[in-house]
């Protein structure tokens, strides 16, 4: 397994997931890293922050264009036929609506929480490190997701409500590990959309931390409108504004995953 894959998962919806995916990735690239961003959502968002069009047009064969994760693991098409390159060092392996579909066509394949682990065995040697951008769920693309990484980010939001869901998720991380993948660890848990002047956000960060201990990355990834505009440009925070709270809070971030990687 490659020891530098991380799974970016919550099942909650709209905490930062795949702005986390994108912004990550963009810095490791920056930081010289050769990064494979791996697009597992069927709203295909983080393929669309990076300006990919997962949209598929029919050839005169009558066969898509593009291929997608999608086909990587319904029918066993290699991943290194998908991956585009979209910035410097940094490459991407879109998604599809058609993922949505996945948990009833991969159903009763054997040995489905594995597809995706077996697929990136002969890319491993291609990246430094490889993202995952899992599904607000926690059905088969996340398990697939999860059990084909090292280690796990999960980005939480500033408020109570999602201690709770947290909590559910390390205890999915524990039954995965036990069932599937020994070697899988909590890389950490991220604050996000971190407003410092409010009081409720503090005391969620407070209370996370005191849960949480050593799990919680340092950095803290503040509420900023450019990581909010930059998707509609199609590109990352350092592409958009290389100056703004946003970019300074991703490259703190992709730091602090260079340095306990290589402690």
């Amino acid at each position: 397994m490659h020891l530098n894959t991380y799974s970016i998962v919550n099942q909650k919806g709209g905490v930062g997931k795949t702005t986390t995916s994108v912004n990550l990735s963009a810095c490791l690239a920056e930081l010289g890293y050769k990064v494979l961003a791996i697009d597992l959502d069927a709203q295909a968002n983080l393929s669309a922050h990076l300006g990919y069009s997962t949209e598929e047009y029919p050839t005169d064969e009558g066969e898509p264009d593009r291929k997608t994760m999608y086909e990587v693991l319904r029918y066993d098409v290699p991943l290194e036929e998908i991956i585009v390159e979209v910035d410097t060092n940094l490459f991407l392996a879109p998604s599809s609506l058609l993922l949505s579909a996945a948990d009833l066509e991969l159903g009763g394949v054997i040995g489905r929480e594995q597809i995706l682990r077996k697929a990136l065995i002969p890319v491993h040697e291609n990246f430094d490190y490889i993202i995952i951008d899992c599904p607000p769920s926690l059905g088969l693309l996340s398990l697939n997701g999860l059990v084909a990484s090292s280690k796990v980010i999960v980005p939480v939001q500033s408020e109570f409500l999602a201690l709770h869901g947290v909590r559910q998720l390390l205890d999915t991380i524990d039954q995965v590990r036990t069932a599937y993948n020994p070697s899988l660890t909590v890389g950490g848990v991220l604050l996000c959309l971190h407003d410092s002047r409010r009081r409720l956000d503090k005391t969620v960060a407070d209370t996370v931390r005191d849960y949480f201990g050593d799990l919680v990355f340092d950095t803290i990834i503040r509420t900023n409108v450019a990581l909010a505009e930059a998707p509609s440009k199609g590109c990352s925070i350092i592409r958009y504004d290389s100056k703004c709270a946003g970019t300074d809070d991703y490259r703190n971030l992709a730091k602090e995953v260079r340095n306990a990687q290589e402690s």
